[in-house]
């Protein structure tokens, strides 16, 4: 994000635009945005009802390709790959975290966080193994053998967060991560997204919330389409501390 900033770009929007037909009208839902996502980044996405959020959060997640332009995960640019490689750049690449959770109820927590490595063909010790030190990293040690339904909301978020680590993605994409937690518990969430920084994982978090948004690096505000501003929050912070 930085200028000079040597971090390599591990999720970039060059020149995107999506537009739909619909009837005899062209919606253009984003049209030409441009943004570069570096590792160890913390972006949030913001703008009103229709701004383009949720389809930039589509292209993001790999669940939508743009009309014209680029997204490139890893250097690579992904919008050109078939149905299939573009399924595995998704469960390889890309970390989900969903505000329902999307938790398997009838699974433990051990076996949620394997789920990502079963579709990979690859569960057993080392899969075990992982699944453990995420579950701790994320504070649920004690609840390897509970269902979701037997934890608290904040808990099953606590899960889904590790479960999307599993792969060691190249960023991990939250759409309303707190969105039904209560205020408190979206704050251990939060303060678990800071704890991992250290650990070099890039989030980028969509939200309509701006107290959610603050606590990233940088806010992306989208408006008919548009990037509206890039906001450096911690410049703004210090700013905003200053006399």
């Amino acid at each position: 994000m930085a200028a000079m900033d040597d971090r390599p770009v591990i999720a970039e929007f060059a020149d995107v635009h999506r537009h739909y037909v619909m009837g005899k009208n062209v919606v253009k839902a984003l049209n030409g945005v441009s943004v570069q996502v570096r590792k160890g980044d913390y972006l949030a996405i913001m703008g009103r009802s229709g701004s383009g959020k949720s389809t930039m959060l589509n292209i993001l997640g790999g669940l939508d390709r743009p009309t014209s332009g680029a997204y490139r995960v890893g250097g690579r640019d992904v919008s050109k790959l078939n149905d299939d490689d573009l399924s595995d750049v998704r469960g390889r690449e890309i970390g989900f975290i969903f505000q329902s959770f999307n938790l398997i109820p009838q699974l433990t927590v051990l076996e949620n966080l394997e789920v990502p490595l079963f579709y990979q063909g690859r569960v057993g010790a080392e899969s075990r193994k992982k699944a453990e030190y995420l579950a701790g990293r994320v504070g649920l040690s004690g609840r390897l053998e509970h269902k979701p339904m037997e934890l608290s909301g904040g808990q099953q978020q606590r899960v889904a967060i590790a479960r999307a680590l599993m792969n060691d993605p190249l960023f991990l994409l939250a759409d309303e991560a707190t969105g039904n937690l209560d205020s408190n518990t979206e704050k251990e969430i939060l303060d678990l997204f800071d704890d991992l920084r250290p650990d070099g994982v890039t989030i980028v978090i969509v939200t309509h919330n701006p107290k959610v948004a603050e606590r990233a690096d940088h806010t992306l505000w989208l408006k008919d389409g548009q990037v509206e501003k890039l906001v450096d929050n911690r410049a703004a912070a210090r700013d905003g501390d200053a006399p």
